[in-house]
């Protein structure tokens, strides 16, 4: 049974990967409905001074198809409570390495094991540096 009907969860989903797909697919085990937001590339430029190498429009594509996913939403900006209120969300899902650092926010916030070994950021210097990439 799911535990929590409307769940959450963000991030940019450059160079979409393991990791990405790992948190989706456990945030829509405890989910009846899942809302996964995506950074906007000005969002993503703002808060990291880099423009995505994926257009926002075609992470969207690619989170759309994800069989575990219900609903994609533009994340225009960083403010989590403006979301659940928005969406009636009931919990957030994002990894742990998140814990201590996440915005308080007034429904259950779920931290899932960060995949380790693997990142869009560090996809990024690997294909730049022309490594592969490689995972234990």
């Amino acid at each position: 049974m799911k535990k929590y009907n409307r769940v959450y969860t963000t991030g940019v989903f450059d160079l979409f990967h393991p990791g990405h797909l790992n948190i989706i697919k456990q945030s829509k085990e405890i989910a009846h409905y899942l809302i996964v937001g995506i950074s906007t590339d000005e969002l993503v430029w703002h808060c990291k001074n880099k423009r995505p190498i994926i257009p926002f429009e075609e992470r969207k594509k690619i989170i759309s198809s994800i069989i575990y996913v219900d609903e994609v939403v533009p994340q225009f900006d960083k403010d989590k409570q403006a979301a659940v209120n928005k969406y009636k969300i009931d919990a957030i899902t994002v990894g742990d390495d998140w814990k201590g650092r996440y915005p308080p926010v007034s429904c259950k916030v779920i931290y899932f094991p960060y995949t380790k070994f693997v990142s869009s950021t560090s996809m990024r210097e690997n294909i730049q540096s022309g490594k592969t990439i490689d995972t234990p």
